[in-house]
């Protein structure tokens, strides 16, 4: 079943601007290509919509029965590592290595798979060189040196006709409506740099154009040619690399080729801070570690999955402790079900748990351009009919409901977490309230209370708990707490 709901598999495409019917390029196999990070600081909370968007579209894809090779490239030679690298008194491979590192753990702390192939650009750079010149062979780039003195190469955006397809921009009307830099050696204003000559001190590489660098275009032209081929099923990323980043690439791409590039494009949108766009000059730049120590990681995944990947979103506070309150709705029907049944929810067949309504209705969801909004509210219809069926007193429904809930979930990593150990932990700082132990003897103490029927302390007990940002359910099987 869930191999023929490939079929049915519909992806919004940057390029046509409308959703079409997924069809890869072979049957069964999909390539994708997502522009990674450039390796010179810590991920921030952008980053992590990107990774956790991309991570979703590939287990989605591969429960679907896809054999998918997930290319996520590494920046890690540029102007910024450069400069990080100088001002640290550190080497280029000891700042990179560090923060690639960093990158795998920030990753793997929301719950993201790893790549199937992670290309470094200075891995690469006698390909980059090939590409280079066979565009200067067909007249699409041109070397600004001669003979004696080398120098850049530029590509010659007014070579390639389609050059602004993706970004819908015209290249006329950018000439005649935009102030770029002016660069005497270019030929054209929005003709952009393959490869940079050397300054003195800065690492380079030998060319037959002298000492120099890829720029930064030619490196994902190169390394999804080399790991994909030339025409692949999805390339992604980031919005903002719509232009010119992307627009670039399918212009070396394809005329390099005579190819068509990828067949999708898919772009992620923005993230804002408190409505205004995230960045370093107004104070509202957060790392996915600095979001972390705060919110619990599958809470911060959560938020993420809470709003269609296209969409800009807004960061806050407030925006991450709805999401953990939303969550752990979902983790306490979980809870509930193991507290009526006495065991742990176990996962089932995925073919059996799609063949359900709720399977079939996240099914739907998740093949309109994985709607993870939508497929969410099947789950919470899941844990509603959970909470029903305990008070009904029906425990092979019980038992059958959570584990097509927790087996849905499954694609979208979200519930795998022992119910109880998630809702103890804290959505404020791991350090900050009030202890476990200190919260446990105060329901030791309401539990007295009640029995001495000194109600009047039971509720005080549960009300400055609730002051603290801990909730009390009570059940036939006693008290427990979770943090809000």
């Amino acid at each position: 079943m869930l191999q023929e709901a490939q079929k049915e598999l519909t992806i919004y495409d940057s390029l046509k601007g409308e959703k079409q019917r997924f069809e890869s390029i072979k049957e069964g196999q999909v390539g994708i290509y997502v522009c990674g990070m450039t390796v010179y600081d810590y991920c921030h909370i952008g980053h992590a919509r990107v990774m956790v968007a991309f991570d979703v579209i590939v287990r989605w894809m591969r429960q679907l029965g896809f054999d998918v090779n997930y290319v996520r490239n590494i920046t890690d030679i540029d102007d910024k590592i450069i400069n990080r690298a100088n001002e640290n008194g550190e080497s280029i491979e000891e700042l990179t290595s560090r923060f690639i590192k960093a990158m795998n753990e920030d990753a793997q702390s929301l719950g993201c798979v790893q790549p199937n192939l992670e290309p470094k650009a200075t891995e690469h750079i006698e390909d980059m060189q090939a590409l280079i010149s066979d565009l200067i062979d067909k007249g699409h780039a041109y070397p600004t040196g001669s003979t004696e003195v080398h120098g850049d190469v530029f590509y010659a955006v007014d070579s390639f006709k389609d050059y602004g397809k993706l970004s819908k921009r015209n290249l006329d009307d950018m000439q005649a409506g935009q102030r770029v830099e002016v660069d005497s050696n270019k030929r054209n204003p929005f003709d952009f740099v393959l490869w940079k000559s050397a300054k003195p001190d800065e690492p380079h590489w030998q060319s037959p154009w002298g000492n120099g660098r890829p720029g930064w275009h030619i490196e994902c032209s190169a390394m999804s040619q080399k790991c994909l081929g030339n025409t692949f099923d999805i390339h992604g990323g980031g919005h903002d690399l719509q232009f010119p980043h992307h627009e670039n690439e399918i212009a070396q791409s394809e005329a390099h080729t005579g190819c068509t590039y990828a067949n999708n494009w898919m772009h992620v949108g923005f993230i804002n801070v408190d409505g205004e766009k995230m960045s370093k000059s107004l104070g509202n730049f957060f790392t996915i570690r600095d979001v972390i120590a705060k919110f619990h990681p599958e809470t911060v995944r959560y938020f993420i999955l809470s709003s269609h990947y296209r969409s800009q979103v807004n960061f806050s506070d407030a925006a991450l402790t709805e999401a953990h309150s939303a969550l752990s709705r979902l983790y306490q029907a979980l809870k509930s079900a193991e507290q009526y049944l006495s065991n742990d929810v176990e996962l089932i067949d995925a073919e059996q748990a799609f063949a359900t309504d709720s399977g079939m209705a996240v099914i739907k969801a998740m093949n309109d351009d994985f709607n993870v909004v939508q497929a969410l509210s099947s789950l919470f219809s899941l844990a509603k009919d959970i909470n029903i069926a305990i008070k009904s007193d029906d425990k092979a429904l019980v038992s059958q409901l959570a584990s097509v809930l927790k087996t849905l979930a499954q694609p979208l990593n979200i519930l795998q977490r022992n119910p109880a150990e998630f809702l103890q932990a804290s959505v404020g700082e791991q350090t900050d309230g009030i202890d476990a132990d200190d919260i446990e003897a105060l329901i030791t103490e309401r539990t007295q209370a009640k029995a001495d029927k000194n109600f009047a302390r039971a509720d005080e007990i549960r009300a400055n708990l609730l002051e603290q940002g801990i909730e009390l359910e009570d059940s036939r099987e006693g008290t427990t707490w979770r943090r809000k």
